[in-house]
């Protein structure tokens, strides 16, 4: 667990909590997960002096649940906030490993999608999985809980400092420290939803992989298993971006509806704060749009690639369908020829004659000859592209 105190010009670390924060400051309190019970009474100490209210029973159980959706609630001092964000490679394999290493102590086998993911087979998507973050927000006072190693508040803290560090311009350390809790909540999201926009580029390079193995000319797909479980992820990204966008909309009309007077007795210094909110809102919201615009133009595009191969099939079912028939038109009058010939008649034209052999043979030929050309001159035996 850390704390943190944010001034207007500066952060500094914690030991224990103040009794008050500075004057236009504001303190920051995070802790992974795991650490909740052994700091519950800690933390509503803490709700309770510095924000003058205890964090609710069923509040505490949606933060401390995993796999809890992305979701806002509000009450009269605070705002709740959970939001997923994007696992990182690392804890992606790690849930992986668990899930084989459980799967194997019960004797069960892997399935090919999971090898493949294993594997980083191409145009295999790993599973996008997604963790939870909590923000509890006061008006002097955040409370975030992370998963463990998460590096959405390491991040931002060292970022901080960073800048404190190495800037000489006052003015600029100032414009980069959050001037409220619900600012640096806006910059963490943000930050998250980032994640997903580099998402994209990933998402697109597996499609384009499966849209090339679609259309390859005369190909044998038969990686169905792998295919739809690559869609199955892109609906995993679209609904986690409508909880996402659901959740920021309703916070965002939480601060469109606060009167002025909550934010503070300057009017124009509490204008100037709720539109910066408003603003960093809108754009949380902009990037998640966009998210989700193009999953649903991957799902879009899969699909009809989708119908495109088997409508390429179809085609290329018809082609053979057409030479077959083309050929069996040509053989039908030398079957009749041969079946006439055949006949078991005593008097039958050249059937007695020394060149009535050869005779048959060129009219089959002849015929075979001129129906073929026919055929060609009307593409019935053209050759196919592709």
């Amino acid at each position: 667990m850390q704390i943190i105190e944010f001034t207007s010009d500066s952060l500094r670390f914690l030991d224990s909590v103040p009794t008050a924060p500075v004057a236009g400051g504001f303190v920051w309190i995070y802790l992974e997960r795991e650490e909740w019970d052994a700091n519950r009474t800690l933390i509503q100490s803490a709700a309770i002096q510095l924000g003058g209210s205890s964090i609710l029973e069923l509040h505490a159980e949606d933060l401390t649940n995993a796999q809890h959706p992305s979701h806002y609630d509000y009450t009269s001092v605070y705002d709740l906030l959970i939001f997923r964000r994007l696992a990182t490679q690392a804890e992606t394999m790690h849930e992986v490993d668990q899930e084989r290493a459980i799967s194997a102590y019960h004797g069960q086998a892997q399935t090919p999608q999971k090898k493949a993911i294993k594997n980083n087979e191409p145009g295999v998507l790993q599973g996008i999985r997604s963790k939870a973050v909590g923000f509890v927000v006061f008006d002097r006072l955040l409370v975030s809980l992370h998963p463990r190693g998460c590096y959405s508040a390491k991040s931002f803290v060292d970022r901080f400092v960073q800048d404190a560090k190495t800037s000489v311009d006052a003015a600029s350390v100032r414009s980069r420290i959050p001037t409220s809790p619900a600012d640096l909540s806006l910059r963490m999201v943000n930050a998250m939803v980032d994640s997903y926009l580099d998402l994209r580029k990933e998402l697109s390079a597996r499609l384009e992989y499966w849209q090339g193995e679609l259309l390859k000319p005369s190909s044998r797909f038969n990686n169905w298993g792998a295919l739809m479980q690559a869609r199955g992820q892109l609906h995993v990204l679209e609904e986690l971006c409508d909880e996402q966008h659901d959740a920021v909309q309703e916070w965002l009309d939480s601060i469109r509806e606060t009167p002025l007077s909550a934010w503070g007795t300057d009017t124009l210094a509490a204008q100037a704060q709720r539109d910066q909110l408003t603003a960093r809102a809108r754009d949380v919201m902009e990037h998640i749009e966009r998210v989700l615009h193009h999953a649903r133009r991957l799902e879009q595009s899969a699909e009809t690639v989708v119908q495109i191969h088997f409508s390429a099939q179809s085609n290329r079912t018809n082609d053979i369908m057409r030479t077959l028939t083309a050929l069996t038109a040509i053989f039908l009058p030398l079957n009749l020829i041969a079946g006439i010939f055949g006949m078991n008649f005593e008097f039958i034209p050249w059937i007695h004659s020394r060149g009535g052999f050869w005779w048959a043979i060129g009219s089959m030929v002849c015929t075979a000859a001129v129906l073929g050309l026919l055929f060609w001159r009307k593409q019935y035996l053209a050759r196919t592209r592709g």
